[in-house]
C-alpha cells in the first residue's frame, strides 16, 4: 500500500485538475470532495459551526461517486432550518442532525470513515482529539477546515498535517484498531475437535483462554 501523506494527497488533488488549465490556487472545498471520493468514503460526517456550508455540498458530490451518504451535525434547530434553505435540492441527500458533536461522533457515528470538522467550532480541538484517541471500526480521514480562522493552529497539540489550501486544512488519517494476536489475525480463541468413538461424529468447540494458556484436545 502506498504511503499516505498530506503531500501525496495534494499531488492527487492537483492531478484532478484538467491538463492545460491555467494554474490557480487550490480550492479547499474541491480538495475535500476529491479526497473523500478518492478514498471511496461511505459514511461522511461534517460538523458545521453554523448552517450547512459548501463543505457539505462537497461531500454530497463525493457521495454521488462512492455511493455513500452524508450526515451533517448542527448546533441548533435554527441552523437546521437554515441548512434546508441554503442546500436547496441537495438538502434531501443529507441527513441533518442536531446535538453535541463530540457525543454524536463517539457514539452514533463512530463508524464514519470521513469526518470534516469546522475549526470555527469552539471546541474543535477536543472533538478531533476524541476521534484520534477512540478505537475506530474503519480507517478514518479527519479534516479540520477553516484552520487559518483560529490562531491556535500555530501551536495545535493535534497530530495533524497543515495544508495551505483554501482557508487551511488540518489533515489526519487514523487506522482502524483491530484486536489481533500479534500475527495480524483476529484472536478468536482455541478450537477443539472431539470425535465420538461410537458414532464417528465430530463436535467442534471454541474455548476462550487467557494469555499464556493453551488448551489442547
Amino acid at each position: 500500500m502506498a504511503c499516505w501523506s498530506a503531500e501525496n494527497a495534494t499531488k492527487a488533488y492537483l492531478r484532478t485538475m484538467r491538463m492545460g488549465e491555467k494554474a490557480k490556487e487550490p480550492n479547499g472545498v474541491e480538495f475535500i470532495s476529491a479526497l473523500a471520493a478518492g478514498n471511496n468514503a461511505k459514511i461522511m460526517v461534517v460538523a458545521c459551526a453554523g448552517a450547512a456550508d459548501s463543505t457539505t455540498l462537497a461531500l454530497v458530490a463525493a457521495a454521488q461517486q462512492t455511493g455513500g451518504h452524508v450526515i451533517c451535525i448542527l448546533s441548533s434547530i435554527q441552523d437546521h432550518y437554515l441548512s434546508g434553505m441554503t442546500q436547496g435540492v441537495n438538502a434531501g441527500r443529507v441527513k441533518f442532525v442536531t446535538g453535541d458533536v463530540k457525543n454524536l461522533l463517539m457514539n452514533d457515528y463512530k463508524e464514519a470513515d470521513f469526518v470534516a470538522v469546522d475549526c470555527n467550532l469552539e471546541n474543535y480541538e477536543a472533538i478531533i482529539s476524541s476521534i484520534q484517541e477512540s478505537p475506530r471500526c474503519n480507517n478514518t480521514i479527519v479534516v479540520g477546515y477553516n484552520a487559518f480562522c483560529k490562531e491556535s493552529w500555530r501551536n495545535s497539540p493535534l497530530c495533524s498535517e497543515l495544508l495551505p489550501i483554501g482557508e487551511g486544512l488540518l489533515l489526519i488519517r487514523i487506522a482502524a484498531k483491530k484486536n489481533t494476536n500479534g500475527s495480524g489475525l483476529k484472536k478468536r480463541g482455541n478450537w477443539i475437535v472431539k470425535v465420538d468413538k461410537c458414532t464417528g461424529e465430530e463436535h467442534v468447540f471454541r474455548v476462550r483462554s487467557s494469555a499464556g494458556k493453551v488448551i489442547r484436545a
